[in-house]
């Protein structure tokens, strides 16, 4: 079992900061790549930043200069320091992580549960 628990969402006032972590626990062999989505209602999850190993780190145009993902590869944890927020930045923010749970194992996805962020004045 794998497991993904975020942390960090809350109300923010525009222009303001929060930081989101997501720590993997559980039988995990190799994380491949760990990422954040976000969705509003009646839309569809969207991509907002994705780290994987040895590759490049990919951001949504819209948070580029604002959010920085970062990894910790020893806690398997993931965090996006979220700057200079905006009113449509508001949205549930869920974790992933593409992983190995053993060796010879394909890589699966696993989501957290979300955790909410809002920007509002």
């Amino acid at each position: 079992q794998v497991q993904l628990v975020e942390s960090g969402g809350g109300l923010v006032q525009p222009g303001g900061s929060l930081r989101l972590s997501c720590a993997a626990s559980g039988s995990i062999f190799r994380i491949n790549a760990m990422g954040w989505y976000r969705q509003v209602p009646g839309k569809q999850r969207e991509l907002v930043a994705s780290i994987p190993s040895g590759g490049r780190i990919n951001y949504a145009d819209s948070v580029k200069g604002r959010f920085t993902i970062s990894r910790d590869n020893a806690k398997n944890t993931v965090y996006l320091q979220m700057n200079s927020l905006r009113p449509e930045d508001t949205a549930v923010y869920y974790c992933y992580a593409n992983l190995k749970a053993y060796p010879g194992a394909g890589g699966m996805d696993y989501w957290g549960k979300g955790t909410l962020v809002t920007v509002s004045s």
